[in-house]
């Protein structure tokens, strides 16, 4: 596994994006971009990476802006769907490939499903880690309670805990792949004091979208109070590409039915069912590594 990273614009100037990246390049596979949900990083994928990566893929695992290892923006007014494509267009550029494979969990999915929607995308396949193109008040509701507002920490064993009450669904992970995740969380701010590798600045609210998509290209339009399901169905008419849809049996935000009416619309959509985690699962389980890896490698 190598760190590294890439540039992305605003009008501000120049951000750093940070990414892991897995494996190496290999003419006899599809390069695989792994991107996490809104308050995560690119190390969520540290396993999966490590499984598809020791098989001959090549993986890359960007911190989305504001999150993880890479820059936080100077205007919060920035961290819109319009600037995370933008900057997975920089990424995918990158790989020097003309098609990508790609697994999003949460906001991660949501990224690759609007990508995979438009005219000419490089993504052949689409993974999208329970999200659909229906989001639930009552999930938004949740997510705003903590989105953006984590607590500084006095020790890591106390960020453990948070982590371990507000990821609660998840799934069952150990002790020891708690304290990974943690670590991969948090950063020490001073001796003995930790903070979240999040900039708070993301639960600002964007007055308007530059390019006018108003609620698809704001992610945090409904984590400040509306009172409707975010609505992209129009945006998941127009995939045509293969998509798994892994769910997580006790989801709040990608219901039964909004399952079935995606299957209705795609019939190119197949869907594995997490029993044991809620939104999102942590994709930690080397049975799901594999299930997805053989589904990647299903001809077309």
């Amino acid at each position: 596994m190598n760190k590294d990273y890439f540039l992305g614009v605003t009008e501000d100037g120049f951000h750093r994006v940070a990414y892991t990246e897995w494996g190496v390049t290999n003419p006899a596979s599809i390069p695989v971009i792994c991107v996490h949900g809104l308050t995560r990083n690119g190390r969520d994928f540290d396993a999966l990476a490590e499984y598809f990566s020791s098989r001959g893929h090549h993986l890359y695992c960007p911190d989305i802006v504001g999150r993880g290892d890479s820059d936080w923006l100077k205007n919060p007014l920035h961290y819109t769907y319009e600037q995370y494509i933008a900057d997975m267009n920089a990424l995918i550029a990158r790989t020097h490939a003309s098609q990508i494979d790609w697994i999003g969990t949460s906001m991660g999915g949501l990224i690759g499903m609007i990508m995979a929607s438009l005219p000419g995308t490089p993504i052949r396949r689409l993974v999208m880690n329970d999200v659909g193109p229906q989001i639930p008040v009552k999930a938004i509701s949740r997510l705003s309670k903590y989105a953006g507002r984590d607590p500084d920490f006095a020790s890591l064993e106390a960020a453990k805990a948070y982590f371990k009450d507000i990821y609660a669904d998840f799934g069952n992970l150990s002790d020891a792949q708690w304290q990974q995740f943690t670590e991969h969380s948090v950063r020490e701010s001073a001796p003995g004091k930790f903070i979240t590798k999040i900039d708070h600045g993301i639960k600002r609210t964007p007055a308007k979208s530059k390019l006018a998509w108003n609620l698809l290209l704001n992610p945090h339009k409904a984590l400040e109070g509306t009172f409707f399901d975010v609505d992209l169905w129009q945006i998941w008419r127009k995939v045509t590409c293969p998509v798994l849809v892994i769910h997580g049996a006790r989801s709040d935000l990608l219901l039964p039915e909004i399952i079935e009416k995606m299957r209705q619309l795609h019939t190119g959509m197949e869907v594995l069912e997490v029993p044991d985690a809620g939104h999102a699962p942590a994709l930690l389980d080397p049975a799901h590594h594999e299930f997805i890896y053989r589904w990647l490698a299903k001809p077309a």
